[in-house]
């Protein structure tokens, strides 16, 4: 298999950059490979042009945006990892699936906008937060993401959303032991999703 981590943070050296290697190493393990897009590292335009708007009467795929759908064009899982800024992903995420996985690529085949291009594809979610994982919940924060980040997200696209997997209580002081409890969580997911299928 051949998974697509998706990475919006600012800092390389963050807690969403360690989630993101523990998946690494989870999907190294058993020997599937990897493509990996840091959205700030690559700084990528998140504002969507007037071009790519579906029906635009010079509506084109922009450079950067063909590049990004060349190199996720044969993956099979599709990962995001973010934390929650207002509550909500950072800009730079919804922006990268606005143009990315926008119409022609994720859905729009033969011109219909909900019709879905990525069938078969699965897509996991990765956030999270210094507010308490039930505080997150209690607010409807994580509800709400779901529903328009992974289930809307995925159907429109056609693909299978796994689960969305939030951590809270992401601290400047986390301790050490409490970093890498959450990162063997970040592998036994790998392992409880993908552990049984074999690479091709």
């Amino acid at each position: 298999m051949k998974h697509a981590l998706i990475i919006s943070h600012p800092k390389a050296k963050s807690f969403t950059a360690s989630v993101a290697e523990a998946y690494a190493t989870a999907c190294k393990a058993l020997h599937h490979d990897i493509v990996v897009r840091d959205l700030y590292e690559l700084a990528f335009d998140p504002r969507l042009k007037a071009v790519e708007l579906p029906f635009a009467s010079d509506f084109r795929t922009e450079p950067d945006v063909a590049l990004e759908r060349n190199l996720l064009k044969t993956c099979d899982v599709f990962a995001l990892f973010y934390p929650l800024w207002l509550n909500a992903p950072p800009a730079m995420m919804k922006g990268y699936l606005e143009r990315v996985f926008g119409f022609g690529f994720a859905y729009g085949n033969g011109g219909h906008s909900y019709d879905p291009l990525l069938r078969g594809r699965k897509l996991i979610s990765f956030s999270s937060s210094g507010a308490p994982l039930v505080w997150v919940r209690q607010t409807g924060a994580l509800a709400a993401i779901s529903a328009l980040f992974d289930d809307y997200f995925a159907s429109l696209c056609g693909m299978d959303a796994l689960e969305h997997v939030h951590i809270g209580g992401v601290t400047p002081g986390a301790s050490a032991t409490f970093v890498e409890a959450r990162m063997e969580e970040v592998r036994g997911t790998v392992n409880k999703y993908f552990g049984s299928v074999a690479c091709p």
